[in-house]
């Protein structure tokens, strides 16, 4: 029965999450793009929203661009300039820092949004729960981190970095990665796969727009023609009355 549970969770469900995550997406923009916005409370209050967005979007995209280059990075390609060992021990280090600035960010903007009266009654509840699902993800990978301090040698962490690149690449033997792991880890997993399963269906669909603002390096400079190239002098003047 376990056994089960652990390939639908870990060998099954990644792609689910992945396949909606993608086409969720893809199909609310194509149908509902009125609702393809971040819905910022920031006109109902400023106040600690300025400190918590800030916390918990620095230490967010650190941690997720973090996650995706150390587990989908072949342990080959930096062998030759860091040892696994090294490697655990920098994002203990760095990913500790950043998760706990996230954590302070997201437990201020969760703060924020259940005891304003204002900004609770204009919140929608996948807003709150959104909230819950990172205060309880970002909790769980700081409780990661003394259970890592104990196997300094970096072989939960290759193990784990296996289990995504194999899932990525669709290749077999995946869930066996997993087998021994400690249970925050695996829930860490599924939490965190849990996000993009729900990502179509909230307000994260903006940070899509966030990638897209990359277009514009590359996007031609706009022309801007005034109204009155060619006029002759004096034609736009108002009128002096007689």
């Amino acid at each position: 029965m376990t056994a089960w549970i652990d390939h639908f969770l870990f060998g099954l469900y990644p792609y689910i999450c992945l396949a909606v995550f993608f086409i969720g997406s893809w199909v609310r923009f194509d149908r509902d793009q009125y609702t393809w916005k971040s819905d910022s409370s920031q006109l109902l209050r400023t106040g600690s929203l300025r400190w918590a967005s800030n916390l918990f979007h620095i230490g967010v995209l650190f941690l997720f661009f973090g996650h995706f280059v150390g587990m989908l990075t072949p342990h080959a390609l930096y062998e030759p300039f860091i040892s696994a060992g090294n490697k655990q021990l920098l994002a203990m280090v760095s990913g500790g820092a950043a998760g706990l600035l996230a954590f302070i960010g997201v437990t201020l903007l969760l703060h924020r949004r259940l005891t304003d009266a204002r900004i609770r009654a204009t919140s929608k509840t996948s807003d709150i729960a959104l909230l819950w699902i990172f205060w309880v993800q970002l909790a769980l990978g700081l409780a990661t981190i003394p259970l890592s301090a104990q196997h300094l040698d970096g072989s939960v962490m290759m193990r784990l970095a296996e289990w995504g690149q194999r899932i990525v690449t669709f290749r077999s033997g995946a869930v066996e990665m997993l087998v021994g792991t400690g249970w925050i880890f695996k829930v860490h997993l599924f939490l965190g796969m849990t996000v993009f399963l729900i990502f179509p269906f909230t307000r994260l669909v903006h940070i899509w727009s966030g990638f897209g603002t990359l277009a514009y390096v590359l996007r031609p400079y706009q022309l801007v023609r005034a109204r009155r190239l060619n006029v002759p002098a004096g034609q736009n003047q108002p009128r002096r009355s007689l």
